[in-house]
């Protein structure tokens, strides 16, 4: 995997502009985002091209994910915040 990939997706999901989005992307990405493929990568770059709220919700289940969305990354992320509740509470 490319550093400077990982590097910009690392860091695009830290600084968000919604802390709860932070603290939910940017330990994901700490934690997942080495061991994405190729593939996965630009799904979750698109993903973090999307609305903080947006992400948030669908994350969080309280707004359905379009179907564009609705993949792979997104439930791993949901699975990550499902085994670290805390996460998404900034506790």
């Amino acid at each position: 995997m490319e550093e400077t990939t990982l590097n910009r997706v690392r860091f695009r999901a830290w600084r968000r502009g919604f802390r709860e989005a932070d603290l939910i992307l940017g330990p994901f990405a700490d934690s997942h985002a080495r061991a994405m493929t190729p593939p996965q990568l630009v799904r979750f770059e698109a993903l973090l091209e999307q609305a903080d709220h947006d992400i948030y919700g669908w994350v969080t289940g309280t707004a359905a994910a379009p179907r564009e969305f609705d993949h792979d990354v997104l439930a791993s992320i949901r699975a990550f915040v499902a085994a670290n509740p805390h996460t998404a509470h900034g506790g």
